[in-house]
């Protein structure tokens, strides 16, 4: 049984939480905090194995509180906030998941699905946790001087001078779960190789795989080193991986994992795939921009724009959160920004060369 402490500063969210909460097999609300203070006393009598995180509450807010946290006494912490788009990146900040609270139309059942949804995908890393998580006296760790790291320390930018084969590019983070199942189930099994990086856990990734392809006409695939792209075929990049392409002499694409450090303060990085992309394939590229927060693979999107390649953004009414494409579309990294319905079709349409 995974233990949890709900911190939230209305009483009826923290209610309606611990309810949906107790509800999902394996897991129990040990205690309610109505603010970061209240959480630091809880966390020390109660010792839970995840913390979920308003970002809006009095004395201190959710952001700073889940820094500290991470700082002082390392632990799962999932986000749950109607705050969609903060200016510092909580999965930067050391939270392992996010879910956003009701809004508009939604149905407390949906939000509770999605509750119980991510709680579950996260039992891995919870189970790897509980064996290794403090016991008695906190013990403050120093904290490594952190700064984000450009995609030019793992990856040099070497545009291909000519089109290749086509391969489609997907990156995505918060959100990216549910709506890459929704992109997926839509595809046909005839594509292009797809290759995909989606800000997740390591130890999620190559479930998420499974339930990629079994929700899917494509084969979907945790990826390897030295696998190589086939039609019909998408490959997700592991939790702890980056993932690039490098072109054979048969004009084949091989995939080359890279254990480096985290670019755009991520690992797998979109940046360091895209350029990837942009390296061996060039104008015959798609790249897609889906839901998340922070501003991971705008870089190399810009790259791929410049290049000729085909790139999409997901819009802002359909995002969980409207953060990595709204950079990209800053940046003037994109030809068309699309609803999360339409990527499938788009993207079927690239590889029927009616979109360039």
């Amino acid at each position: 049984m995974y233990t949890v402490l709900v911190i939230d500063d209305s009483p009826s969210m923290r209610r309606i939480l611990k309810d949906m909460i107790n509800s999902i097999d394996e897991f129990t609300v040990v205690a309610e905090a109505m603010d970061a203070f209240d959480a630091r006393d809880k966390i020390k009598e109660y010792e839970p194995d995840l913390v979920t995180i308003d970002l809006n509450m009095p004395k201190m807010d959710g952001a700073t509180f889940l820094r500290n946290l991470m700082r002082l006494h390392p632990m799962p912490a999932v986000v749950i906030s109607s705050e969609n788009e903060r200016g510092n990146d909580i999965f930067d900040d050391g939270a392992v998941g996010f879910i956003p609270k009701p809004s508009g139309g939604e149905s407390m059942s949906s939000f509770q699905e999605t509750i119980k949804d991510t709680l579950l995908n996260l039992s891995f890393l919870l189970k790897r946790y509980t064996l290794k998580k403090p016991k008695g006296t906190k013990v403050v760790k120093e904290v490594e001087v952190d700064y984000k790291v450009h995609p030019d320390e793992v990856i040099k930018s070497s545009p291909a001078m000519f089109g290749s084969s086509k391969v489609i590019a997907i990156g995505s983070s918060t959100g990216g779960v549910e709506s890459l199942l929704k992109v997926f189930s839509k595809l046909s099994s005839d594509l292009p190789p797809i290759v995909m990086s989606q800000h997740i856990p390591y130890g999620f990734s190559n479930s998420f795989a499974v339930r990629l392809n079994d929700n899917s006409a494509v084969t979907v695939q945790e990826a390897k080193t030295g696998m190589i792209l086939k039609k019909g075929h998408a490959y997700l990049s592991p939790g702890n991986m980056h993932l690039t392409i490098n072109k054979q002499r048969d004009n084949t694409f091989v995939i080359e994992l890279l254990d480096e450090k985290k670019v755009s303060y991520h690992k797998p990085s979109v940046d360091v795939m895209f350029r990837s992309v942009n390296n061996q394939v060039g104008s015959s590229a798609m790249a897609v921009m889906m839901t998340g927060m922070g501003d991971d693979g705008s870089i190399a999107m810009k790259e791929l724009f410049d290049n000729g390649a085909y790139t999409v953004a997901q819009n802002e009414e359909s995002c969980v959160v409207f953060g990595m494409p709204a950079k990209a579309i800053a940046k003037g990294a994109i030809k068309d920004i699309i609803h999360l319905d339409e990527i499938s079709q788009y993207i079927i349409e690239f590889s029927q060369n009616k979109r360039k």
